[in-house]
């Protein structure tokens, strides 16, 4: 899942540091957010779109292999 948590800090003039007191998790919890090696938990994007005030679906990017195919469950809700 790719996020724009570092467009969105940096262009407030935000700091790691400032933006993890806001949503209270550590400044690696958003290091690792902005360079993809962790993706938050619903609670948290709540916290970091509310801070940007945009919708989690603004924030964070579901890539295809992480969509669901809405065909398939139809398909097996028909068997």
């Amino acid at each position: 899942m790719k996020n724009k948590v570092y467009e969105y800090r940096t262009s407030r003039k935000m700091t790691q540091s400032e933006l993890s007191r806001l949503v209270n998790v550590s400044r690696q919890t958003i290091n690792s957010i902005e360079r993809y090696k962790f993706n938050p938990t619903l609670v948290l994007a709540h916290k970091l779109s509310q801070v940007f005030e945009i919708s989690i679906d603004e924030l964070f990017i579901f890539e295809n292999d992480e969509n669901i195919d809405i065909s398939e469950i139809k398909s097996n809700k028909k068997e």
